[in-house]
């Protein structure tokens, strides 16, 4: 994904629920590195939940989703999500980067994305393969600095803490950081 698809998904999710939306997923990188590193951008799919009523994400799936005549379209697609998807540190809604995308109507669409530290640390907690390539990747491009995410990770809810710590000590060691 682009940072131009990414602003569109935003347009066009934000419309359907006429809703700020909270970004979070690998693609919320865009938000504060839109030059992000191959690696990082990979994903087709931006994860996205309104910001007031969650449970409608349901009509950004519907209308934007796997499968939508937007996918069709264009290619890639919004993933309506909820605010369980991800296990993020304590303080993560006061560290969201704001994105302001001009839309169809002249009234700006809205999104909050997960915070670049934030968002490696939650990649961690889920440790599929992809995550520790992406949190890798991160370290190496100095998109987050290691004692950041240490420092993030003791943040996590204690049921996800100290995985989470032996998993950013890892993939420093791995990105040589």
């Amino acid at each position: 994904m682009r940072r131009e698809q990414f602003d569109h998904i935003i347009r066009a999710a934000a419309a359907v629920v006429d809703d700020e939306l909270i970004i979070v997923g690998s693609q919320a990188i865009l938000a504060q590195h839109p030059l992000a590193p191959d690696e990082m951008v990979v994903s087709e799919e931006l994860d996205v939940y309104p910001r007031s009523h969650p449970a409608r994400s349901i009509e950004i799936e519907a209308a934007l989703g796997q499968g939508s005549l937007f996918e069709e379209t264009f290619g890639y697609r919004a993933h309506g999500v909820g605010p369980e998807t991800a296990t993020l540190p304590d303080g993560w809604e006061q560290r969201l980067v704001r994105v302001e995308v001009e839309s169809l109507n002249g009234t700006p669409a809205i999104g909050w994305a997960v915070e670049a530290h934030d968002l490696v640390v939650s990649k961690l907690v889920a440790g599929r393969d992809e995550d520790y390539l992406f949190a890798i990747a991160a370290l190496r491009a100095g998109i987050v600095a290691s004692d950041e995410l240490t420092q993030r990770a003791a943040l996590l809810p204690s049921d996800h803490r100290a995985r989470a710590e032996e998993r950013v000590a890892g993939v420093v060691a791995r990105a040589g950081r």
